[in-house]
């Protein structure tokens, strides 16, 4: 008989696109969501793609066994969530297995259900917006194992529930009976309430004792005591021996929890709790531990805030560059907080790029997001980046309560002359649990999430702005945010591709978005785009010119951007 595996953790579902898309169209075509889900998919051969579905489609490797040759995807890194928590319950000697991508290690955790040697299965929710990859991950289970309880924890949980006892308990109730897993954990940590579920179950003890858990019973959900968890980051580092053998080539890692700023339209802080840093020791010995994996190249860095406070940042930095770590890396970076030494030290310890979380090019708009910058400031600090060759791509949001003509007309020329190497506009995501509600009578804001309106604007006529933006600016290059984002592009520069060759896909496939829109092409995507996609894909060379800055506009274009 098999050792019991006491928590099987099942990373990331990158669900089924098609359905994604069917589900978000039964918002309506005409819905914030959906319109912007639209700018993030082509239709080829009667088939939805999003960039790294038609990417797969027709990329052309050697076929050999290197990570270069594995489908694009989130699956491809490693998870953050798994590592931390698998180490958490190796220190309080408990045992445990994983799959990193649900869809992409489907046949591997079949097999390992039907062994029926597991005592929990739980699910990480990190990166859910909706619970239909979190049901499609637990009706697979209960296929294959009838024993296991399912845990389900993490941000989409604490969300929920917040959201749920906003609108009353039947709606609780109903969302967490379709989900339908044995446990749901209530809490910004968790780790705790996990343990003593694992602990439980393993020694028959009661459930309703354990703080921050909805447990399943022949009466429906109860909810027990809530209280806040401490877990310290500093003493629960990540131990990279137990994933040694299966780490891969790209690495995510935490070395803080939450964010030390209180941006306006930002929910993190709220639900992730208190600021709290590793020390550069730590640091440093979680780095000396995955310098022993041959496989890790690539670090993301996933801090909210990594070079904040700049004193540790530049510590850090020193202690990558004295230890020659080979690993190039990538994270968020606030690029106010910067200087000539701290970019030289970036450049120094074999920084790739930075996520920067810009969202306007108005100082008015920044002001009401309490982003505690200016447009110059920001100015500077992207040259900076250039200068010493670092890659940027600046994330910017529109319709946030103040905006208007004239201020979004500041933020396209800022995204035109700052320099910026990639960019992504999306439509503000209003969020109860966000500070700007405590001013929604000042900007008599109404609604939430994608549909929203307030005192200068509502979510269609930013939705109409977003989309005008994508489709009259031609510098930066835009990046689609479905199953893309910043971190695939650096997942392309390791297979082997020049900035100018993934410029080149992406104008392609931005080229069939904009036919879309435009009415060209209103389904099926154009010959000559598919022509200029596939040239774009390495091992495809001979189909035609690799799709560069050669891609045409369609004649429906606003070059003048006149709202």
């Amino acid at each position: 008989m098999e050792n019991t595996i006491d928590c099987f953790f099942i990373g990331h579902n990158e669900m089924n696109f098609d359905e994604y898309e069917r589900t978000t169209r039964e918002m309506g075509v005409h819905s914030g969501a959906y319109r912007d889900l639209d700018l993030n998919f082509i239709q080829y051969d009667n088939k939805l793609y999003t960039a790294a579905d038609i990417f797969n489609l027709f990329f052309r490797g050697d076929n050999g066994p290197g990570e270069q040759n594995n489908p694009l995807g989130p699956g491809r890194t490693f998870s953050a969530g798994i590592a931390y928590l698998g180490s958490y319950l190796h220190r309080r000697g408990l045992s445990f297995d994983y799959v990193n991508s649900f869809q992409d290690r489907k046949d591997e955790l079949r097999k390992k259900l039907e062994r029926g040697n597991i005592l929990t299965v739980a699910v990480l929710t990190t990166l859910y917006v909706s619970p239909l990859p979190i049901i499609e991950i637990i009706d697979f289970v209960k296929q294959y194992n009838k024993t296991a309880k399912i845990i389900v924890g993490g941000p989409f949980i604490t969300t929920l529930v917040r959201s749920g006892c906003n609108g009353g308990q039947g709606v609780l109730e109903y969302s967490l009976e379709t989900m339908g897993a044995d446990f749901f954990v209530n809490s910004s940590q968790g780790e705790t309430a996990l343990v003593h579920i694992i602990n439980a179950l393993k020694t028959h003890a009661p459930i309703r004792h354990i703080h921050n858990i909805f447990y399943k019973t022949g009466k429906g959900y109860v909810s027990t005591a809530v209280s806040r968890e401490d877990n310290p980051l500093a003493g629960n580092t990540v131990n990279w021996d137990l994933f040694s053998h299966r780490a891969g080539v790209f690495v995510n890692l935490r070395t803080a929890i939450s964010c030390p700023f209180s941006c306006a339209f930002c929910g993190f802080p709220e639900r992730a709790g208190k600021y709290q840093v590793v020390d550069v020791g730590g640091v440093e010995k979680e780095l000396n531990l995955l310098k022993k994996i041959p496989t890790v190249k690539h670090l993301h860095f996933i801090d909210d805030t990594f070079n904040v406070p700049l004193k540790r940042f530049k510590e850090i930095l020193r202690m990558m560059i004295r230890n020659k770590y080979n690993f190039k890396w990538y994270s968020h970076f606030r690029c106010q907080f910067s200087d000539h030494e701290t970019v030289e030290l970036m450049k120094e310890s074999r920084c790739e790029g930075v996520f920067l979380g810009i969202e306007s090019g108005s100082d008015e708009i920044l002001r009401n997001m309490n982003k505690a910058v200016t447009v110059e400031k920001y100015l500077k600090g992207i040259q900076l980046l250039k200068e010493h060759g670092i890659l940027t791509y600046g994330s910017f949001i529109i319709g946030f309560p103040g905006e208007t003509k004239k201020t979004t007309r500041e933020t396209v020329k800022f995204i035109k002359q700052c320099g910026l190497d990639y960019y992504r506009a999306q439509l503000w995501y209003c969020e109860p649990i966000t500070p700007v509600f405590a001013k929604k009578s000042e900007y008599k804001l109404e609604g939430e999430r994608f549909e929203w309106s307030h005192s200068t604007m509502d979510s269609k006529r930013a939705s109409d702005i977003v989309e005008d933006i994508f489709l009259t600016v031609e510098e930066p290059v835009w990046v689609p945010q479905y199953n893309f984002e910043c971190d695939a592009l650096f997942h392309l520069f390791h297979r082997g591709m020049s900035m100018e060759q993934v410029n080149g896909f992406l104008r392609a496939f931005n080229a069939g978005v904009k036919e879309k829109l435009t009415g060209l092409s209103p389904r099926e995507v154009s010959f000559e785009t598919i022509r200029r996609i596939k040239a774009a894909c390495p091992g495809n060379e001979h189909t035609g010119p690799g799709g560069g800055d050669e891609i045409g506009k369609p004649a429906a274009y606003n070059a003048d951007f006149d709202f």
